[in-house]
């Protein structure tokens, strides 16, 4: 206990030059932590897709669409144990900024599929009863202020017009890493007015969603709807739903690279901020250290206080920095839904802001312990006045 009151004493001697080395390991530690959040945010999508999803696109582009006829070819595929389709349906919802994931889904199957979107039995009953009804995700409800029974008008770009959609169900996650923003409608309805409008555009989907009854059992079944429509007029590509996704995130990997080099170049700085602040402290405590040289200690035990000191600042600042990071994270998330739906602070998160306080105060007492060490106590006592 008295080495610790000495610690703490020693390092908070100077309280100006700690107080701002601690404040810049807290600003380094949740900067570090918010953009390897925004990391995890990127990969959150990945990260939740299910093992037993498969994802039936067109080869060519998923811009390119399926006929309806290949749901039943693909139920009769050995494996698989339900099925659903999907179409991006691209609307706006008052203004270009306001931007929702909306699809036009099979409204029966949806929800076996995805069945961490939970909503109640009476709004699941509604919606699949109606055919303009919709269903959204909690946290674009919150945003928008949207209630059940309200009418939605979203503003088609591929699908041109303006839609009305009546509020049904508002889902919520099963679990944290559930994706509560999206937007969906029964694609009978999108399919009924493009018989109508656009009658080339009818009967078809943007993808099928796949599911199998025994992840062991996905790769065979992907080979055989592949291998199904293969030569026909729209070949397909099937693959995990987690390779699906992981394909949109391989789109932006310089970015998501250089979010993780700006990481770490943070702690870099700050490493070389903390060596400059301990540096000063041995400098100045030259005269001491030869004082407990001719009493008996050892090199060890002035290489202890030293790195003990160092420790004790940058895990000030780690507290500091993780106690600020998960309020900064929420109101980032918050301001920044449209493009990150799930922003949580992960645990990962957490060890490697330990992890970098650990090798920051580490680093940064290394050259003035060695110092402190090699000097002779002759060379010391001269320091002393």
């Amino acid at each position: 206990m008295q080495i610790l009151k000495l610690l703490l004493k020693n390092s908070f001697r100077h309280k100006l030059r700690t107080s701002l080395t601690v404040f810049g390991i807290t600003i380094a530690i949740l900067a570090f932590g918010l953009l390897r959040t925004v990391v995890s945010a990127w990969y959150a999508g990945v990260e939740a897709s299910s093992a037993t999803r498969l994802i039936t696109r067109n080869s060519i582009s998923i811009i390119f669409f399926l006929p309806l006829s290949y749901k039943e070819k693909i139920r009769q595929i050995p494996g698989v144990k339900n099925i659903s389709y999907s179409c991006w349906f691209g609307g706006i919802y008052i203004s270009e900024k306001n931007f929702i994931p909306n699809f036009a889904v099979d409204a029966k199957t949806v929800f076996e599929l995805w069945p961490e979107f939970v909503l109640t039995d009476k709004q699941k009953n509604d919606f699949l009863h109606d055919r303009k009804a919709c269903v959204a995700g909690r946290k674009i409800a919150e945003k928008y202020g949207w209630k059940i029974g309200d009418t939605i008008t979203l503003r088609g770009t591929i699908f041109p017009g303006n839609w009305d959609f009546t509020l049904r169900g508002i889902y919520k996650g099963a679990y944290k890493s559930s994706d509560e923003t999206q937007f969906f409608f029964h694609w009978d309805y999108l399919n009924e007015s493009m018989k109508k409008t656009s009658p080339n555009r009818a009967d078809q989907v943007g993808w099928y969603v796949v599911g199998v009854k025994n992840p062991d059992l996905a790769a065979d079944v992907a080979a055989a709807i592949d291998k199904t429509f293969k030569n026909s007029l729209a070949e397909t590509i099937t693959e995990t739903e987690k390779a699906f996704q992981q394909g949109f995130v391989s789109m932006t990997e310089a970015i998501v690279i250089a979010v993780r080099i700006v990481s770490f170049v943070v702690i870099i700085i700050i490493m070389a901020v903390m060596a400059n602040t301990m540096a000063m402290t041995a400098r100045e405590r030259i005269g001491e250290y030869a004082i407990m040289k001719t009493l008996g200690f050892g090199e060890w035990h002035i290489a202890g206080l030293i790195f003990g000191e160092s420790l004790i600042i940058a895990f000030t600042g780690c507290a500091f920095g993780i106690a600020a990071t998960y309020p900064a994270a929420n109101a980032f998330g918050d301001a920044m839904s449209t493009y990150f739906p799930i922003f949580n602070v992960q645990s990962e998160t957490i060890y490697m802001d330990i992890a970098a306080s650990l090798v920051v105060g580490l680093v940064a007492a290394v050259f003035p312990a060695w110092r402190a060490v090699k000097l002779s106590i002759a060379d010391g006592l001269r320091r002393i006045g």
